[in-house]
């Protein structure tokens, strides 16, 4: 007799399987796609990064725009402050030469009207005074001088020229030393008697005239000067709103990247919940119908293996600039006016974070204090190229120089150079500009002299005279007095 149970009990067992095997399969499906979330945060890490970056670039896009506005305001205004400082002094000087022509002339006019006549002057007859104006030499204005040279033909030694205003000279037969000096003698009595005639000091329309230029001259500078600040003002603003500008562009792109980002995130979790829910079932059909064998335990057991906690995003660190410029956005309130201190104030309260004020158009660099629109100037390449000059040639050295003092005075002179470039680089850079520190130029020319007199010393030609000794004693004193002042704590540009 043939048991009617046993055909139904085989295809039951196979459903079985295959429902476990489909079970096992979208758990190891849900799986492999949960995989692929950690690259996801990684590459989402990397974009968060990016966009700090592109923050910190945009403010440091502004900082150095502002930063070349205001030096270019304060070299602006020193420029105008200075030709206004210096009006009186040209009112003096434009005073002085419109009198200077005022005076050559009256002096021209009245030379001109003195005519060279026999009674004039002793020697020189009427004959004499015809050859001459037949020179074109008729009046004092006429000629300026005499000098001997040699006579025209050649011949005859030399003979005594006189050299007209026009600048030709001529020979009159008959005009020697003897009737030359009377000449020149009567020429100076109509100078000196034109120079006391000429006058003085101007007159007074003349000093009004002047008055007048040199008043619309300072209305003119007095006008650029007040101009200068709303000229700074205008830049500041355009560079503010182009920083807005950018940042509004990156925030839509931040906006686009974050919400795509929290939808494949959203997607991700979605597929752990479902994960848990087919482990869920997993586990309840084998509550139901038990072990299937060696091969259903391995493929059960890695599909029931606990689910990995989702990772979350960590903030990307942010600088100061993004953080500062984060809350200005938050708040909208920044103002181009107004204190360092309240925008710090508002700037603590947008974040919770203590932020440090800074100066104005000026981000700083911790330790480097910065002063707006003052840099090193570019002049103190100057002893930094003696110094490297000095390193390479050495200072004054002699086939008698010792060796010791030559290796010294490179060393010397490198290591003043390397310190005058740690100095000035720094100060030329934006965001830690400043003037160099005080005393820096007497220390380095108290250096120079002092390798100098020690050169001068070693060398048995000069070492017994008086200019080392005179050298040393004003290198100690620019080395004393650049002390002094470097302790004091000053600043040079």
């Amino acid at each position: 007799m043939i048991d009617s149970t046993t055909p139904l009990r085989e295809p039951r067992q196979a459903e079985i399987r295959a429902e476990r095997r489909r079970i096992v399969g979208s758990v190891h499906a849900h799986r492999r796609l949960l995989a692929a979330r950690r690259p996801f945060e990684v590459a989402d890490q990397r974009r968060l990064h990016r966009e700090a970056r592109e923050r910190d670039r945009a403010a440091a896009r502004l900082g150095k725009a502002l930063h070349r506005i205001q030096e270019k305001r304060v070299r602006k205004e020193r420029s105008l402050t200075s030709e206004l400082d210096g009006l009186d002094g040209k009112r003096a000087g434009r005073e002085r030469r419109a009198l200077a022509v005022l005076r050559r002339e009256s002096i021209e006019r009245s030379l001109r009207g003195t005519s060279l006549s026999a009674s004039q002057v002793n020697g020189i007859g009427r004959g004499l005074v015809r050859d001459l104006a037949a020179q074109g030499i008729r009046t004092a204005a006429d000629f300026r001088r005499v000098s001997w040279g040699k006579a025209p033909n050649g011949r005859g030694g030399e003979v005594l020229y006189i050299h007209r205003t026009e600048g030709r000279k001529v020979h009159i037969n008959g005009i020697g030393e003897h009737r030359g000096r009377p000449l020149m003698e009567w020429r100076k009595a109509a100078v000196a008697r034109a120079e006391a005639r000429a006058p003085h000091e101007l007159p007074a329309d003349e000093r009004h005239r002047i008055e007048e230029i040199i008043e619309n001259e300072r209305i003119r500078l007095q006008g650029e000067l007040a101009e200068v600040p709303r000229t700074a003002e205008a830049a500041g603003a355009e560079a503010e709103q182009l920083h807005a500008e950018r940042l509004v562009t990156l925030s839509a792109a931040e906006t686009t990247s974050q919400e795509e980002a929290e939808r494949r995130r959203a997607e991700f979790d979605e597929m752990a919940e479902r994960l848990l829910v087919l482990q869920a079932e997993l586990a309840a059909h084998v509550d139901l119908y038990g072990d299937l064998g060696l091969r259903d335990r391995r493929a059960r057991s890695r599909a029931l293996r606990p689910v990995p906690a989702a990772p979350r995003p960590i903030p990307a660190p942010r600088s100061p600039e993004s953080t500062v410029s984060s809350a200005k956005e938050t708040k909208g309130t920044r103002e181009t006016k107004g204190t360092r201190e309240t925008e710090a104030t508002e700037e603590t309260e947008a974040t919770g974070l203590p932020v440090a004020p800074v100066a104005p158009f000026t981000p700083g660099v911790p330790g480097v204090p910065g002063v707006a629109g003052v840099r090193a100037g570019l002049g103190w390449l100057v002893p930094v190229a003696l110094f490297a000059m000095t390193t390479v040639l050495g200072a004054g050295e002699t086939d008698t120089t010792p060796l010791w003092w030559s290796v010294t005075a490179r060393l010397v002179s490198l290591a003043v150079a390397a310190d005058l470039l740690r100095l000035w680089i720094p100060r030329r850079n934006w965001r830690t500009a400043g003037p160099m520190p005080a005393g820096t130029g007497l220390l380095a020319s108290g250096a120079f002299l002092g390798l100098a007199a020690v050169s001068m010393f070693t060398d048995p030609l000069n070492a017994t005279g008086g200019a080392p000794w005179a050298l040393a004693a004003v290198s100690a004193a620019l080395l004393l007095g650049g002390a002094v002042r470097r302790a004091g704590g000053q600043a040079v540009d």
